[in-house]
């Protein structure tokens, strides 16, 4: 029997800064075994990261008593032996990148750990190389992408060679196949070295991959078993706003029609695939389903007027230097009035750089970028361009920085010369459009979850009274009722007729959102379309290593399975597609 690595017996931790106390981790009791992979789920805010710096003695607990190896952290010699036996890498890759090149940031902790030269050097090139960085090794990682920055930290865990590697929410920034790559890496190299890998996550396909799943709520046990058996309990899944993969929840919403062992036997995607295609097969060919279909999104790319036009644009960072790097090759775009374009691409593929440009931040090099009219090349026109287009960063968290969400949310504005009476009316109007309570507008921005943080940025950032408003991965590492919440937020200002371009890695959020899409490889645009005629296009989501959304990657396989065409892109048109022909399955069955 497996030993155990990590066991909490009664813990309880509470943040407490004197005045405000929030008990983040609440009498948890949990044992994971040698070798397991356990994945972590629950709410921003209900105790996951907490739990995995308790892991590994970032933080001690308040009460009870947390195992490592049998080690308690008792005394520092424990401490420095806990950590390292479980190597983390943190939710925001900045908060571990220590040096001035890649290598020398890989290299930091196995120096620290006494090892030789030799010994150093071949643990950075195999950790590199792992990553896929190896050929950036002397690159500064000031100039990587937020993925980038990820792999990096991933990078340097593993040239510690722990034997715990604790991941808080790592994929996060990372695009759909490099997501897939380094967890499918990390779970064989864990497989193989009989390594504990728990992965704290929202990504509900990475948790049907681990051992054990558990759940958290306000710090507390909420579950804990397998995936089946989690997934089984869809009520409590659902009543916790938490969410099933596509599959699964496809599967629960058309129970019906299914009998209690077909529900109980069928987990696995390939699974659900072959017993609904077994369904349908069973009717007449000539069965026809009246069933309608309104997927299609066909904004003609010459509808409206070009806000932002971008011609042959290229962009180097460092161009002097020996670290020189070209981030973007010859880009043409327009961005139209009113539309939703959604720039996607693999990790360091240029699109936080492309969206630099929309507001100035960035400068051409090469090529031209006009805002409404005014070329971003000319000094000018720089403060009229930035207040035409507001931009929300990659970790909207950092543009915070007042002592209340009133003041952040005013600086702006004020800094404009706006009058305190309209300051006052446009904090009304987005404190209605974001659903921010008056309790919250007098609270400090330090205090709020992740997800209310991301409001309360994008919150300043309409205050300023943007035509454009473009996000950089506004919904990255939240939480699924956080980020559904977002993405509704996002629609809202659409329908309110702003302008949005939004950089993502979520296919599935650019199945649901976009008009257009923007397809970056290599900081060359590979094509720019409709949903429809981007995911028509393996071969360009392959170039990017971006994928189909869960939704359309179900009605392909269940299409080829069954025999039968089918093509929809969120779970209620599914629903909607399937129910006549599994309606007619189970009449024809009972007959």
């Amino acid at each position: 029997m497996p030993e155990k690595m990590i066991e909490f017996e009664g813990v309880s931790f509470t943040y407490s800064d004197g005045q405000h106390h929030v008990k983040a981790i609440d009498d948890l009791s949990v044992e994971i075994k040698q070798g397991e992979h356990l994945a972590v789920i629950g709410h921003n805010g209900s105790g996951k990261s907490t739990f995995a710096r308790l892991c590994n003695a970032l933080e001690l607990p308040d009460k009870g008593v947390i195992y490592v190896q049998g080690l308690t952290a008792d005394s520092m010699e424990h401490i420095y032996d806990i950590r390292k036996t479980c190597g983390m890498v943190f939710q925001n890759p900045d908060d571990q990148i220590v040096a001035s090149t890649l290598e020398e940031d890989v290299a930091f902790g196995p120096e620290n750990l006494g090892l030789s030269t030799s010994e150093i050097r071949q643990r950075v090139d195999d950790a590199l190389s792992k990553v896929g960085l190896l050929d950036q090794a002397t690159r500064s990682p000031l100039n990587l992408s937020g993925g980038q920055k990820q792999k990096l930290s991933i990078a340097g865990i593993l040239a510690l060679q722990p034997q715990c590697i604790i991941l808080d929410e790592a994929t996060a920034m990372l695009d759909p196949q490099s997501s897939i790559d380094l967890m499918q890496f990390i779970i064989d190299l864990c497989k193989q070295q009989n390594l504990t890998l728990i992965n704290i996550t929202h990504n509900m396909e990475e948790v049907l991959l681990a051992d054990k799943v558990l759940a958290l709520k306000d710090g507390a046990l909420l579950l804990h078993g397998t995936p089946e058996e989690i997934f089984a309990q869809a009520d409590l899944i659902a009543k916790e706003a938490l969410r099933l993969p596509f599959h699964l929840s496809l599967f629960d919403s058309l129970a019906e029609y299914f009998t209690p062992e077909e529900r109980a036997e069928n987990f696995q995607e390939t699974e659900v695939v072959e017993l609904i295609s077994r369904k349908i097969r069973t009717l007449p060919d000539d069965f026809h389903a009246d069933t309608k279909m309104e997927n299609a999104k066909n904004l003609s790319t010459g509808q409206g007027k070009p806000l932002i036009e971008i011609e042959h644009l290229s962009y180097r960072y460092n161009p002097k230097s020996s670290n020189s790097h070209l981030a973007l090759q010859d880009v043409s775009l327009e961005v139209f009035a009113g539309e939703k374009l959604l720039i996607c691409g693999h990790t360091g593929s240029g699109k936080s750089t492309l969206i630099g440009h929309f507001n100035a931040l960035n400068r051409p090099q090469t090529g031209s970028v006009k805002v409404m009219g005014l070329s971003a090349s000319d000094n000018a026109n720089i403060p009229e361009i930035r207040r035409s287009v507001g931009l929300v960063f990659q970790y909207p968290e950092r543009q915070l920085f007042a002592n209340t969400v009133r003041e952040d949310i005013a600086f702006g504005p004020t800094r404009q010369g706006v009058s305190e009476e309209e300051i006052d009316k446009r904090i009304k109007e987005v404190q209605e459009l974001l659903e921010l309570s008056d309790e919250l507008l007098e609270r400090s921005p330090f205090e709020l979850s992740g997800g209310q943080q991301r409001r309360v940025a994008i919150a300043g950032v309409l205050s300023m009274g943007p035509e454009i408003l473009v996000l950089d991965e506004p919904a990255a590492g939240l939480d699924p009722e956080s980020r559904e919440s977002m993405l509704q937020l996002v629609e809202r200002l659409s329908d309110q007729g702003k302008t949005i371009v939004m950089v993502t890695h979520n296919m599935d959020d650019v199945a649901r959102l976009a008009d257009r899409i923007v397809v970056l490889a290599r900081g060359k645009v590979l094509q720019i379309g409709t949903p429809e005629e981007i995911f028509n296009h393996a071969e360009v989501l392959a170039k990017s290593s971006l994928n189909l959304p869960q939704s359309l990657h179900f009605s392909r396989a269940l299409s080829q399975s069954s025999g039968c065409s089918f093509a929809f892109y969120d779970e209620e048109e599914a629903v909607n597609c399937l129910r006549p022909y599994l309606a007619a399955a189970k009449s024809l069955s009972e007959e």
